[in-house]
């Protein structure tokens, strides 16, 4: 297990003690768990919270990276500490959703061990060519997986992601079979991408942005309700019925304080509607940040589930 921790000393603040009680500043030190790396989307926003949470709470916040299992051990560790321990993890799908129907045993017990808090951003899908492919449109694009399906190999980051079940889903919709090739990681499936090693791509907007706006790739369109970036098309506008969305969210044990946790997300999710925080979050290519009740990120998820677990199922991935 790889573990790094940076303590955040906390500031005092006028108004601290108007959205927190006076006995609660004088708890422990929260600890906002990250499952990943240092420097990623997940860890980047944990870190510009961390700060303003400190400051409000009046007490130490610290971020701790715990990687291992794809995440996993992230979630295990939370499960472990202490009933009355004073913790959050962020989360994306992959760890709350995918994994438990895809693994035999994750360690843990999604809806036994774990509480949501708030959402504070949502990602889309992108669907993407090579600079190379002399194809600007979805339609265009779905027209020519048709009549080439042993060609038209879809890359995604990885077995079991996201980006992996949409590309299923994307395919279902428009009713063409091609084979989905997972890679290890965003970089090599860009990096093939650009190469004409392979010739579509499905990730997140913002992993092929860059590339994209370095004429490396193309992006013909993405997966959500409205345009993220203004020339980019939705899927829903490219004559393709379908939208999709990823997210991250905070997450508590289950046995924290239901009044705590409504504490937390009203403290983050407050945070996370003020105009300076999203805009150091979209200056951090972190694009759709968002601020969400504890009720409103309850019926998020729960529709999430619905749309997902079945495509989950369907597509018969099992890594036991």
């Amino acid at each position: 297990m790889n573990l790094k921790r940076t303590t955040l000393k906390a500031l005092a603040a006028s108004t601290g003690a108007a959205i927190w009680p006076a006995a609660q500043a004088q708890e422990q030190t929260l600890r906002l768990i990250v499952p990943y790396a240092p420097g990623g989307g997940t860890d980047i926003a944990a870190r510009l919270l961390a700060p303003e949470m400190a400051a409000r709470l009046g007490r130490p916040v610290v971020v701790e990276n715990i990687t291992g299992a794809g995440g996993r051990v992230a979630l295990q560790t939370l499960k472990r500490l202490a009933p009355d321990a004073d913790a959050l993890v962020l989360v994306n799908p992959a760890l709350i959703v995918v994994m438990p129907e895809t693994l035999k045993d994750v360690g843990y017990n999604v809806e036994a061990d774990f509480q949501p808090v708030t959402q504070i951003s949502q990602y889309e899908m992108a669907v993407a060519v090579g600079a190379a492919v002399p194809v600007r449109e979805i339609n265009h694009l779905l027209a020519w997986m048709r009549v080439n399906p042993e060609k038209a190999s879809i890359g995604v980051p990885a077995t079991g992601s996201i980006p992996h079940f949409f590309a299923l889903m994307m395919a279902d919709a428009a009713k063409v079979k091609v084979p989905v090739v997972g890679y290890r990681g965003s970089a090599p499936l860009a990096t093939d991408l650009a190469g004409g090693h392979v010739p579509v791509a499905v990730d997140t907007l913002d992993s092929l942005l860059t590339q994209h706006e370095a004429g490396k790739v193309r992006i013909l369109a993405s997966s959500g309700e409205r345009r993220l970036v203004p020339t980019i098309p939705t899927l829903r506008e490219s004559g393709l019925n379908l939208s999709a969305l990823g997210w991250n969210s905070f997450f508590a044990r289950t046995t924290m304080p239901a009044e705590r946790v409504a504490r937390y997300a009203e403290l983050i999710s407050g945070l996370m509607a003020g105009p300076a925080m999203r805009e150091k979050m979209k200056n951090a290519r972190i694009l759709d940040p968002n601020a969400m009740s504890l009720d409103e990120t309850r019926k998020r998820l729960a529709a999430f589930r619905q749309q997902w677990v079945p495509v989950i199922r369907a597509s018969g991935l099992r890594f036991d």
